[in-house]
């Protein structure tokens, strides 16, 4: 199968990397940021890579209430 678009580093990533990077195509290639948006979430796909969740950065441990 073949990619139609351009991989960011001039190759294609490995899962690991994808997982780990939040961006994998060359963003100049895009007209918009909606178009890009939609490319990447093709990009995971392709790799077998979920795509990042909304709350990825924040942390799943319970934070403790501030002393006074």
């Amino acid at each position: 199968m073949d990619w139609k678009y351009r991989w960011k580093n001039g190759y294609r990533p490995s899962r690991d990397e994808a997982a780990k990077n939040p961006h994998l195509l060359d963003e100049s290639q895009f007209e918009n940021e909606q178009d890009r948006k939609l490319a990447e979430e093709s990009a995971r796909k392709h790799l077998g890579v979920p795509a990042p969740t909304l709350d990825e950065q924040q942390s799943i441990l319970p934070h403790a209430a501030p002393n006074k």
